[in-house]
């Protein structure tokens, strides 16, 4: 099966195939096409299987066909938000700019840095209506699941909902009792665990983070200069730019 039988867009699959990755993995097969239908989704996959191009490469259709999207997409650290942000910008290169009335809203970040925004008021939960949570059992092991649960009370009740888990915790079910209502319910074989994602975006090392890190708002040269090369959405840069695990407003 190839992407294009997913559903995608040909602007996306175009940049798909760019980057030499031609055949899904099992995960991306069975994630893709519920999330574009708008389902609520529960995913149990190991991890390197392919999940994370599972969400990014069917929301960037979503967001370039839909006006006004909010999405939140909350990840266990800031690495992992960072390839995040990286894969949006590498697989929307071929989709048309949105004009700013109509343009979308991705929030990537980690549970502490995205309540701390949203408690002094640089980011708006309220109008989130795509969840993602990625990957709720790494949540729990940085002892994050707290945080987690204070921002699905800023959230709205009607939204979709996207929460992928390495594995079934006893610890995350009430929490998940919380964010999904009848999800369709996606379990991957850990016999699949070899079917690793044919391109990583570049990866920088992870730093530690200063504590007033956000209060400066320094901007990444190096990740400003990725997300241009790649011409994220049509050659605008997002309104939010995700750097070394922080949310950055970047400046005109």
């Amino acid at each position: 099966m190839s992407f294009s039988h997913l559903g995608l867009s040909q602007q996306t699959v175009q940049a798909i195939e760019e980057q030499g990755i031609f055949k899904p993995t099992t995960v991306q097969v069975d994630v893709i096409p519920s999330i574009l239908e708008g389902k609520d989704i529960f995913t149990i996959a190991p991890t390197r299987s392919g999940k994370t191009y599972s969400y990014v490469l069917p929301l960037i259709d979503i967001i370039t066909k839909n006006q006004k999207q909010n999405i939140l997409i909350v990840t266990a650290d800031a690495f992992q938000a960072s390839n995040v942000s990286d894969s949006f910008a590498v697989f929307s290169k071929y989709h048309q700019q949105q004009s700013e009335e109509d343009e979308s809203n991705v929030i990537i970040a980690t549970p502490n840095l995205i309540l701390e925004l949203a408690n002094e008021e640089k980011i708006d939960l309220s109008n989130i209506n795509i969840l993602v949570v990625d990957d709720i059992n790494l949540i729990k092991k940085k002892h994050q699941l707290s945080n987690l649960e204070e921002i699905l009370e800023k959230l709205p009740a009607d939204k979709q909902n996207i929460v992928f888990t390495n594995r079934r915790s006893k610890e995350t079910q009430s929490i998940l009792d919380k964010i999904l209502k009848a999800p369709t319910e996606i379990k991957i074989d850990k016999n699949k665990e070899d079917e690793v994602e044919a391109f990583e975006t570049p990866q920088k090392k992870a730093e530690p983070v200063a504590e007033n890190f956000l209060k400066k708002e320094i901007l990444d040269s190096e990740a400003l200069a990725f997300v241009e090369k790649y011409h994220t959405f049509g050659n605008k840069t997002p309104h939010f730019l995700l750097v070394k695990g922080e949310l950055c407003k970047k400046e005109d």
